[in-house]
């Protein structure tokens, strides 16, 4: 008889453990809190346009990148339409000033150095580290967990060439190593390149993947590669369980017997797997009965990935010939709750996609930043009213602001949406509304997380929270190697596709 296996959670990692656990021969049933699958990777449709929620790039889907064959265990990803953006980000401030950061490493070099000759050892350094990064490639499989001594060797022997650059870029954050730069035009564009907080070292990734094109964007953005996922699994068999939260993991002996939801049913399974959101896994699900110092600690004292505010327009023009990404310095800032206020708005404006709008029309999105996830959470409780105010204000102040870039914009509003903090844990139950997991920090850097809890049998954790990188692949990576592991452990060959 098979094994029954239940996971809890049918975003990207859950739907890949599912993937991978069918195709090896077990019988597993997701449970699913919202009422359709891909958790944070999800977009809507309004009046024509589809609200984009997720997909800026997408890494990994090319036959040469390392990520690959994980893509592979889930999709064909031929079936997917590849675009690829000649450009990363362009920022303009408020005096007109621009640059552009450039998909190819010579015409951003060629780019920086125009913009800001005053800091030409520095940038030369930069791209020469981001050329040598072309040629890493990051090791992927087998798990760790099961890894043999050659393994390990052969992992080590890949990361050997490149040890004393991720020594250094991964020393020092974005935010730390930007203000080495005398450019103020430069260090604004690196700034909101990505989280400030994160390892430099992430910069040189993004550069250097880009420019080999293992970034790409998927035509249909996260509907598409969501549906292809979805109905991947469904066909393989597995099942899944939609408005089925979960309310606790049952536990007898010290092994995980079964799943107990919010509506009083409960499901028994073999193994249990929690692909949800790790703080609610550990400490609501489980009552935080099987912890060390190590999880507590990663909890307690780690830098989650900030939530936003995002505001989805769909506006009746379109934008050709505009950048993908485009950040605009503000006269005045803009207030997004109590305790944040930004200097700029990063548009990005989906030209590359028409399967987002109607003919003649552009779906542009912003994402705001803000770390006070609370604010948003208690007066979306406490007074919607005004909760409904503050969406609203928002999404005019971002809107006014792109008016004043590309006139007339306002006038050709066809559809406007605002998604907050408070939307994510609703949806999702992420922890502090956070739209991915860790970030990647010095302190992080690739640090080791358990996908097993101390005390527990016959369950495993996949997704962000057990992974010290975000981001899709992480993902699809993060549910196959727990389906591989389970595999090991029952002694069967593990099968990717």
């Amino acid at each position: 008889m098979k094994k029954q296996i239940i996971i809890i959670g049918a975003g990207i990692a859950g739907l890949s453990a599912g993937c991978n656990l069918q195709r090896n021969g077990y019988e597993t049933q997701i449970y699913e809190l919202s009422k359709r699958a891909g958790g944070l990777c999800t977009a809507w449709k309004r009046k024509g346009y589809i609200m984009e929620n997720c997909i800026h790039f997408l890494t990994g889907a090319v036959p040469f990148d390392s990520f690959y064959t994980s893509w592979q265990s889930v999709i064909n990803p031929e079936d997917l339409d590849l675009i690829y953006t000649p450009e990363y980000l362009t920022v303009e401030k408020k005096d007109g000033k621009s640059i552009t950061l450039y998909a190819d490493l010579a015409k951003l070099e060629k780019e920086m150095l125009e913009k800001a000759p005053e800091d030409a050892h520095l940038i030369k350094e930069f791209i020469a580290a981001a050329w040598k990064f072309t040629k890493f490639k990051i090791p992927v499989d087998p798990p760790s967990e099961i890894s043999g001594f050659f393994d390990k060797i052969k992992v080590i022997l890949k990361i050997l060439p490149f040890l004393r650059n991720f020594k250094k870029w991964n020393s020092i954050t974005i935010n730390e190593y930007v203000e080495q730069y005398k450019n103020p035009l430069l260090k604004d564009a690196l700034k909101n390149s990505l989280q400030p907080e994160r390892a430099a070292l992430s910069l040189l990734f993004i550069f250097a993947m880009m420019h080999i094109k293992s970034l790409s964007y998927p035509l249909g953005g996260a509907l598409k590669l969501v549906e292809l996922i979805e109905n991947n699994y469904l066909q393989s068999g597995g099942k899944i369980n939609y408005s089925s939260k979960v309310k606790k993991i049952i536990v007898e002996n010290g092994k995980a017997t079964g799943i107990l939801l919010e509506n009083g049913k409960s499901y028994r399974g073999d193994i249990v797997i929690s692909a949800a959101d790790g703080h609610y896994t550990i400490f609501n699900m489980l009552g935080g009965k099987y912890l060390n110092s190590k999880i507590k600690n990663l909890y307690s004292n780690f830098k989650v990935m900030p939530s936003y505010v995002q505001v989805y327009l769909g506006i009746a023009r379109t934008f050709k010939g505009e950048p993908t990404t485009l950040a605009l310095q503000l006269k005045n800032g803009l207030k997004i709750d109590e305790t944040t206020k930004l200097d700029y708005i990063t548009y990005r404006i989906h030209n590359i996609d028409p399967t987002l709008s109607p003919p003649g029309g552009t779906l542009v999105t912003a994402m705001l930043k803000t770390a006070n996830y609370t604010y948003w959470v208690d007066l979306k409780k406490n007074n919607r009213e005004e909760y409904r105010s503050e969406k609203k204000r928002i999404a005019r102040e971002v809107i006014e602001c792109l008016n004043l870039k590309y006139k007339d914009i306002t006038s050709k509003v066809d559809v406007m949406d605002v998604s907050t903090p408070a939307t994510v844990i609703r949806y999702t139950n992420n922890w502090q509304g956070s739209h991915e997991g860790w970030i990647t920090t010095p302190e992080m850097g690739f640090m080791k997380i358990q996908r097993t809890l101390p005390g527990l049998d016959n369950f495993y954790m996949a997704g962000q929270w057990v992974e010290s990188m975000g981001g899709l692949p992480t993902s699809v990576v993060s549910g196959k190697h727990v389906a591989h592991i389970i595999c090991h452990k029952d002694g069967k060959k593990f099968c990717v596709a």
